[in-house]
């Protein structure tokens, strides 16, 4: 694991850069998780076909560093995922996110220069108001939460999510829920289709039917379905996500 010093969020940020061909994928994972847990066997999987890809840690997430007196917006998350690109500083990278990571990308992509290649998202948060765990989160006041409910979340998940939860602050928790039902400055969803980049908006099928899917497959936007999955797609199927993940990555921008 390589560490970087952000002097945006003020902490030491952690990644993963699996060695590999081609240029880079950087992989921003969503709310409660961390990408070192999610996404190393997508990283490893054959079926990715060995790319270099780098799995970055968010502030308050995973291996990072956890400082009490950040915002953990999607556009302070932006921020670091660009920190970490002039970092590597790659003749070239691709981007991709996930939920609130792929509004986190969907950010950065905006700030990208002409050494992005193309952006691919994994059912983001389009708009405020947040999803299904963000609003419940915070539907909470932050000391609550700290307190009481995140504990009382970790008793009762279940699913792998469990894990990278427990390694994420959740003042970090907390503060990122309530941004996504804030929103941001920029507007995800018209960000997403500005873009003049490759990109690809993926989702598990059991996640559909969902109207931005229906309405930007139809407009042209290039899509993904992951079968037999959910909004968990890398755990899921993370054979048939690296598929989608490597066809994208080897086109030509």
């Amino acid at each position: 694991m390589k560490t970087f010093y952000s002097r945006h969020a003020g902490c030491l940020v952690r990644y993963h850069d699996f060695p590999g061909s081609g240029d880079p994928l950087l992989m921003v994972h969503g709310l409660g998780c961390a990408s070192s847990y999610e996404y190393p066997r997508i990283a490893i999987d054959p079926a990715f076909g060995g790319q270099r890809v780098v799995l970055l840690d968010l502030p308050g997430s995973g291996y990072s560093e956890r400082p009490r007196d950040y915002a953990y917006s999607t556009g302070d998350q932006a921020r670091v995922v660009m920190e970490l690109v002039e970092e590597l500083n790659p003749g070239a990278f691709w981007l991709y996110g996930h939920s609130m990571g792929g509004s986190i990308a969907i950010e950065a992509a905006s700030r990208a220069d002409a050494r992005l290649q193309g952006l691919a998202v994994s059912e983001p948060n389009f708009y405020p108001g947040g999803g299904e765990s963000s609003s419940v989160i915070a539907a909470w006041s932050e000391a609550q939460f700290v307190n009481e409910k995140y504990q009382q979340m970790l008793d009762e998940e279940s699913s792998p999510w469990a894990g990278s939860l427990l390694s994420s602050a959740p003042w970090a928790v907390w503060r990122s829920a309530a941004a996504l039902v804030k929103g941001s400055s920029v507007d995800w969803y018209q960000a997403f289709v500005a873009l003049n980049k490759p990109k690809l908006l993926i989702f598990g099928e059991l996640s559909l039917p969902d109207a931005d899917f229906t309405a930007l497959a139809a407009a042209g936007v290039p899509t993904a379905l992951i079968p037999a999955a959910g909004h968990s797609l890398s755990w899921e199927n993370p054979v048939a996500l690296a598929e989608a993940l490597r066809a994208f990555c080897q086109q030509q921008p």
